[in-house]
């Protein structure tokens, strides 16, 4: 049958629209596309930041940026219940493997809170001041190690082998994610901001601050009521709010003793931190201070998020001793086996013991997990043998604490300096090395990395007894952008002349950042030093960038804790 001339005509009209709008749309596809190029390059995935940006219309980086932490933000969310999903199913029966997937909802949560609070940021301005850039920074930084952190737990936990391959994709998705959100905000949000206007800020907070404390004696402002108990259970008499000695003193809204012998508040820490008022039922930024008289206290202690602003003052080094025993040989994580564990921000401890007693031959066992932001611990001593300090994310500051362990016994992906501090190595198992440094950097924006800076490396009793039979280094490169320095610390001839140790064959020689500038010593001679491309004696302007007031912005915040720091390079 003959077809109809204006059917035809429609139909050829139909076909010559249908194909000119698929035309205009692959040009403008790829017009747009073009358009994420110069966006997407600045990022560690740029085909994966291509495939997820809104293709389909122009955008600033600004644009990009936004809606890139908003599906970041959706991505942790998702992730986060499909983890409780597989913690309440009833198959998921091991111990180990629920311990994991535990940790790991912990992170996720801390994923969501991080990413709702950079969403919220963002969306309101294109400008950031240089504390608000450098808190930014830091908490999208931690977003990859909370999601690191979660993959190394379950793939430490051979029961968790079934959901471990159910979560890998995700895990892998939304570290991309995130490390896609992190270059975007700093592209956008930071350019410019580490230049002359940070350092006209910083020069401000320069001028009103300098360290407030006396010997290991804070400079507490507290009531009437609680200096009386402060006095009355440390025979220290606390010097006068109004001293001219000290800028500004600590503020401290409350006070509580711990005591096992039952004749103060509380008996164990943890009940002390139980009781402290949640973050959002204070009214004030002062301290929640607890004191924990002398004694031996085998708990596992916690400072959960909700609990701010937290200050934890012992005896002294030896006198108050918190003790455990857990390790990774008897089922836990790495994560958590902690003897003392915090994220509850603005944390300070004082004169106070942690050990974990678990001994070399039970592998990873931590004495303190820290993944508390503007963290501080001054006088303390950490005891242990492999993992002995997980600084795990964030900002942290270590100052005159003593530290003692075997294989990679300072860990973790936090930003964080040691000063004045003493690294004592021990003796190891047989046939094993001592690393002082792990450090955990996975991706080339994060802020993160160890600086130890007018430290004193200098081997354990149990070393020094039998130093030949052990080779000690500086760090080994646990993750591909591991980053670790050394600065005006003196260094003992325990220390291997190589300096460095690799982790497995050529893994990350090429891209981690292992740095020594002016230390002192017989181990501290760089002329045998490691080659490799990620291997550099610095000078002192490179140092800078890795001081306290650089490194951590501590200007910003040290000051209020009352403990001592020497903001930049020793002259």
């Amino acid at each position: 049958m003959a077809s109809n001339p204006s059917t035809l005509l429609i139909i050829y009209l139909f076909l010559l629209l249908f194909f000119s709008l698929s035309l205009a749309d692959d040009f403008a596809t790829s017009l747009f596309s073009s358009t994420l190029d110069p966006i997407c390059k600045f990022t560690p995935h740029p085909d994966f930041c291509k495939a997820n940006l809104p293709g389909n219309k122009p955008g600033t980086v600004h644009d990009y940026g936004r809606y890139s932490v908003h599906q970041s933000l959706s991505v942790a969310r998702k992730f986060q219940s499909l983890v409780d999903h597989y913690r309440k199913l009833p198959s998921t029966s091991y111990l180990s493997t629920i311990r994991a997937l535990e940790d790991c909802s912990l992170l996720a949560g801390m994923n969501v809170d991080s990413l709702s609070h950079a969403s919220n940021t963002i969306n309101s301005t294109n400008t950031l001041h240089s504390l608000q850039a450098d808190d930014l920074h830091t908490l999208l930084s931690a977003l990859l190690t909370n999601q690191q952190t979660c993959l190394d737990g379950l793939l430490e936990t051979a029961s968790a082998s079934r959901i471990t391959q159910a979560l890998l994709a995700p895990l892998q998705n939304g570290a991309k994610f995130y490390g896609v959100s992190l270059a975007l905000v700093i592209h956008g949000w930071f350019s410019g901001i580490k230049g002359g206007r940070w350092l006209t800020e910083r020069k401000h907070l320069l001028s009103n601050t300098r360290p407030g404390i006396n010997g290991d004696h804070l400079p507490l402002k507290m009531s009437s009521r609680d200096r009386r108990i402060y006095e009355s259970v440390t025979g220290r008499k606390l010097l006068q709010a109004n001293d001219d000695q000290f800028v500004e003193n600590v503020s401290v809204d409350q006070m509580v003793v711990v005591n096992p012998n039952g004749t103060a508040d509380y008996t164990t820490i943890s009940d002390a931190v139980a009781a402290a008022p949640n973050s959002t039922d204070r009214s004030s930024n002062g301290y929640y201070l607890i004191y924990v008289a002398a004694g031996v206290y085998e708990e596992y202690v916690s400072i959960p998020k909700q609990k701010k602003n937290l200050m934890m003052i012992g005896a002294g080094k030896g006198l108050t001793v918190i003790t455990g025993n857990r390790s990774y040989v008897d089922g836990w994580t790495t994560f958590n086996t902690a003897t003392f564990a915090v994220v509850g921000q603005g944390f300070v401890a004082v004169n106070i013991t942690f050990r974990n007693t678990a001994g070399p031959t039970k592998h990873q066992a931590v004495a303190v997990r820290n993944g508390a932001d503007k963290s501080t611990f001054y006088s303390c001593s950490f005891e242990g043998y492999q993992d002995t300090l997980y600084a795990h994310s964030l900002r942290q500051f270590y100052r005159g604490c003593d530290i003692y362990g075997t294989i990679d016994f300072i860990f973790g992906n936090a930003a964080v300096v040691f000063q004045n501090c003493n690294m004592y190595p021990r003796r190891p198992l047989d046939n094993q090395f001592n690393a002082i440094t792990a450090q955990g950097r996975t991706d080339p924006n994060q802020n993160t990395g160890i600086s130890i800076h007018n430290c004193t490396i200098k081997a354990a009793d149990d070393l020094a007894n039998s130093i030949n039979a052990t080779q000690t280094y500086l760090g080994r490169p646990w993750k591909e952008y591991s980053r670790t320095v050394y600065m005006q610390s003196f260094m003992d001839s325990l220390i291997d002349p190589a300096g460095w140790k690799e982790w497995s064959g050529d893994f990350a020689l090429n891209t981690t950042y292992y740095a020594e500038f002016s230390n002192t010593g017989p181990g501290s001679d760089t002329t045998n030093r490691v080659t490799w491309p990620g291997y550099h004696v610095i000078n002192d302007t490179d140092a800078e960038c890795f001081t306290v007031s650089s490194f951590i912005e501590g200007d910003a915040w040290l000051p209020e804790t009352g403990v001592p720091f020497d903001g930049d390079l020793l002259s």
